[in-house]
C-alpha cells in the first residue's frame, strides 16, 4: 500500500463530488480485458483488487484511494521491424522491382495488426491519492507521461477537472543547489541525504553520485564551477526520506520506522480491508504533513496561469 513514488498536482474548484457518485461514475470508465486489435488501455479499477467486494473508492478522513489499471501489448519493434524486412525481400525477389515506401509503411501496419493479438499483455497498477480538504493529488508511479494518463482518464469521468503540476516560489533546483552549497540555508527540519545529481548548464551532462557525503570539499567545488543538484536525497526526520527531483516529483519514498510499526500494531482484527485502509490513512497523513513542509521550505506555493479546461469530449 505504501507509496514508492509521487507526482504531486493541485485541483482547482474540483468538482462537488461525494464518494458514492465519484465510484458511481468511475465503474462507466471501469477496467476491461485487451480486445485483439487493442494496443493499450486504462480503466478504474478496485485498489484493493479483489477484497472489499470490487470497491473502486476508499475515503478515510477526507483522504481517497483510487486506482487505475494501465495494459498494454509488448509489440518489439524489431519484431515487427524484422517481419517486415522479410515480406520486403519476399515480394522483391519474386516480382523483381523495389518496394516503395508507401508500400513498407502499409505492410509495417499489417503486420502491427496480424501480430499484435499474439502479443504479451502487460498491466500496472497506478494509485492515486486525493486529499479532498486540501484540494491537492499525488500518482504513484515513477513516470510523469503515465501520471498524466491518470488524470486524462479521472477529467473524462468526471466530465471536466482543472489541475495543474504542483509548482513552488523558489524552483527546486535552486533550492536543492542552494541548500547543498549553504548547510546554514538548510530548514531546520531538513536533513540531506547521501545521494545527489548535478547537471551542468553547458553540454557536459550529468554527474551521480550515491552514497557520497553532500557536504564534502569536492561537491563544493562542482557547484562553484556552475553545477546545479537538479535531484537530491533528503529526509524530514522521523517522517519521510525521498530523492526530489528538479520537477518537484518525490520518488524512492520510505516512511519513517515509527509509521510502519504503528500500522503494524493497529487493531485490524487480521481483516485485509481494514489493514489497508489503516495504512492508506497513516500514509496519506504523512504525505499531507511533509508536502506542506516541502512547499514551505520553497517559499510558499506558485501560483499558476489556468488553460482552458478539456471536456470529456476533448480528451
Amino acid at each position: 500500500m505504501w507509496f514508492k513514488n509521487l507526482h504531486l498536482y493541485r485541483l482547482h474548484a474540483a468538482p462537488a463530488v461525494d464518494a458514492v457518485q465519484l465510484a458511481e461514475q468511475m465503474a462507466c470508465y471501469a477496467t476491461k480485458p485487451l480486445g485483439n486489435a487493442d494496443a493499450r488501455r486504462i480503466g478504474w479499477a478496485a485498489p484493493t483488487g479483489r477484497l472489499g467486494g470490487g470497491q473502486l473508492v476508499h475515503e478515510v478522513q477526507g483522504h481517497r484511494l483510487i486506482s487505475a489499471l494501465r495494459q498494454e501489448r509488448m509489440l518489439p519493434a524489431a519484431v515487427v521491424a524484422e517481419e517486415v524486412a522479410d515480406q520486403v525481400a519476399e515480394i522483391e525477389a519474386n516480382e523483381g522491382r523495389k518496394v516503395t515506401l508507401k508500400e513498407k509503411t502499409a505492410l509495417k501496419e499489417q503486420v502491427t495488426e496480424e501480430l499484435l493479438p499474439r502479443a504479451f499483455a502487460r498491466s500496472q497498477k497506478i494509485d492515486l491519492w486525493w486529499d479532498t480538504e486540501r484540494q491537492l493529488i499525488g500518482v504513484n508511479t515513477p513516470s510523469r507521461s503515465r501520471a498524466e494518463d491518470v488524470l486524462d482518464l479521472l477529467r473524462e469521468t468526471l466530465g471536466s477537472l482543472k489541475v495543474t503540476p504542483l509548482s513552488t516560489q523558489t524552483l527546486p533546483i535552486r533550492a536543492m543547489t542552494t541548500w547543498l552549497g549553504d548547510p546554514a540555508s538548510r530548514p531546520a527540519d531538513l536533513q540531506i541525504g547521501d545521494s545527489v545529481v548535478l547537471k551542468a548548464k553547458g553540454d557536459d551532462g550529468v554527474l551521480r553520485g550515491r552514497q557520497v557525503d553532500l557536504d564534502c570539499d569536492e561537491m563544493q567545488q562542482l557547484l562553484e564551477s556552475g553545477r546545479q543538484a537538479s535531484q537530491m536525497a533528503m529526509a524530514i526526520e522521523g517522517q519521510l526520506s525521498f530523492i526530489m527531483h528538479d520537477d518537484l516529483a518525490l520518488k524512492s519514498l520510505r516512511f519513517g520506522d515509527a509509521l510502519i510499526e504503528e500500522a503494524d500494531h493497529a487493531d485490524d482484527g487480521d481483516d485485509a480491508l481494514a489493514r489497508l485502509e489503516t495504512d492508506f490513512v497513516l500514509m496519506a497523513g504523512s504525505l499531507r504533513d511533509s508536502v506542506e513542509r516541502i512547499i514551505a521550505w520553497m517559499d510558499g506555493e506558485a501560483k499558476r496561469e489556468l488553460a482552458p479546461a478539456k471536456s470529456e469530449s476533448q480528451s
